[in-house]
């Protein structure tokens, strides 16, 4: 398992101390591990969002079954 330090104020560690039965490293994992699944899930949004925008209609009446035979018969 990898390591990092994060700072925080001595205002904050001290309110710490009084929970010290949390396991605060435990606490840091979840929270990240809860970000990078929040900012995967906006990825896969702006994905979606990107594609629909991207997409075009289709003419109307334009059947794309026809189209593909089309093709095959030209092979």
């Amino acid at each position: 398992m990898s390591t990092i330090t994060i700072r925080i104020d001595p205002e904050t560690k001290k309110r710490m101390r009084k929970y010290s039965h949390i396991n605060w490293s435990e606490v840091a994992r979840k929270a990240i591990l809860e970000k990078l699944r929040e900012l995967e899930r906006r990825n896969v949004a702006e994905a979606l969002l990107l594609n629909e925008r991207l997409r075009r209609k289709a003419p109307e009446g334009w059947d794309s079954a026809e189209v593909i035979r089309s093709w095959r018969r030209r092979r």
